[in-house]
């Protein structure tokens, strides 16, 4: 059965709003922190300080993205040959 009209613009309301707060909080974690004071949120404050896991946390989901979407390409390949 095919979904609704609201149905599908709520989903893409959905993955646009978490798109969004991600790269604030990835350019608070990266670029921001170093020339802002520490907040008082203790999951930004963790990114903050930390030198080494931040980049992995933020790199994590474009890699993963990068791996699913190869992955499926050749997938396409393998059964279109």
């Amino acid at each position: 059965m095919p979904r609704s009209a609201p149905s599908r613009l709520n989903t893409g309301c959905l993955i646009i709003s978490s798109s969004i707060l991600f790269f604030v909080i990835a350019s608070y974690a990266v670029l921001f922190s170093a020339f802002l004071p520490l907040t008082g949120i203790p999951g930004l404050d963790w990114l903050a300080e930390d030198t080494h896991y931040k980049y992995f946390a933020l790199l994590l989901i474009p890699t993963t993205s990068y791996f699913v979407i190869a992955n499926w390409v050749g997938w396409q390949y393998y059964r279109n040959s």
